[in-house]
């Protein structure tokens, strides 16, 4: 098995394929000036593959499929219907913004996809156009009731921004009324390229207190420590509600998860800047047991919590954009 030191077992890889994506968002990007990444620097499928079997033969059984935008790039199932292959990888699930793979959604689960994860943080098209900068607001809905018509498990993932989109939260919830989905309102964060964070940011605590107030027969329920999120249920209601505190960081305690970047560096926690080259290592070593010491050694350091990960960057590197981190 995979463990850190503080005795957490890693069982879940966030792998981004790519950094580019077709929106826009302002809380993950700038609307121009955005120096992509030569696709010659992206790990290819094969170099992925490859790092998915180290990662398996060490216990790892979930994989989350990141971007940027995932659909962005050329023959996606081609490469999931690989991972799925893969001895020991029992989930593969994909983050979306839903614009661009409508047409592809019958093919889902014949390729191996267990979840989809779909960022919508509004109801209003108006609104969706001016969050996302790009007006594609239909082409999400589309493909999210083709999901529910597939039957594909779906989470909604909403950042809640105050002032932007904090008077839909009853209408996002309600989403879950007749629909078996968890709607997830998640904290806003400084990865958007700006290195800063909004003054009107709400915290968890906020949000759940604004849950609450709208929906009084609100319940919590145990889900597991390795859970992202906080779950709730709504009395009648089919789906459930999620709280993730992605900027408090009350949930690193149970933390089970490590990424792998675009351009493959590892990350052991969403707020470090990288702890390990993999794809240096790909591409020089043959020797697949060389690379599994390097990445147990690197996890084997995984910090506390993202506080920890955090203090150890220099305050003259800032952030990044979540499109170059994969969420």
């Amino acid at each position: 098995m995979l463990q850190d030191k503080h005795g957490r077992t890693i069982s879940y890889l966030r792998l981004a394929i790519t950094d580019r994506c077709n929106l826009r968002c302002y809380y993950c990007m700038p609307e121009c000036g955005i120096d992509f990444v030569r696709r010659v620097d992206l790990l290819s499928y094969e170099e992925m593959i490859r790092l998915a079997k180290i990662h398996a033969r060490m216990g790892v059984n979930k994989i989350r499929i990141t971007g940027g935008e995932p659909f962005a790039r050329k023959d996606l199932l081609t490469f999931i219907r690989g991972l799925s292959a893969i001895e020991g990888i029992d989930e593969i699930h994909v983050t979306t913004n839903g614009t661009v793979s409508a047409d592809k959604v019958k093919e889902f689960k014949d390729a191996g996809i267990t979840g989809i994860n779909l960022s919508l943080d509004t109801l209003d098209a108006k609104r969706f156009e001016k969050i996302t900068r790009r007006d594609e607001f239909d082409k999400v809905m589309q493909t999210f009731n083709l999901l529910l018509e597939e039957k594909i498990p779906v989470k909604i993932n909403v950042v809640h921004m105050y002032g932007v989109n904090h008077d839909e939260m009853a209408d996002m919830c309600n989403m879950a009324l007749n629909n078996p989905v968890d709607v997830r309102f998640l904290e806003e964060m400084p990865f958007n390229g700006s290195n800063t964070l909004r003054k009107e940011s709400w915290t968890a605590a906020q949000i759940e207190n604004e849950l609450r107030s709208l929906f009084p027969a609100i319940q919590q329920i145990t889900v597991p420590a390795t859970e992202t999120a906080r779950v709730f249920t709504i009395p009648g209601y089919q789906g459930r509600i999620g709280i993730i505190p992605s900027f408090t960081r009350t949930i690193c305690g149970g933390c089970n998860r490590i990424r792998v970047t675009p351009t493959g560096q590892l990350k052991t926690c969403l707020y470090d800047n990288g702890v390990l080259d993999l794809r240096k290592m790909l591409r020089t070593e043959s020797n697949d047991e060389v690379i599994e010491q390097a990445i147990r050694l690197a996890v084997s350091l995984k910090p506390k919590d993202g506080f920890e990960a955090e203090s150890s960057i220099p305050t003259s590197e800032g952030r990044e954009s979540m499109a170059t981190i994969g969420g």
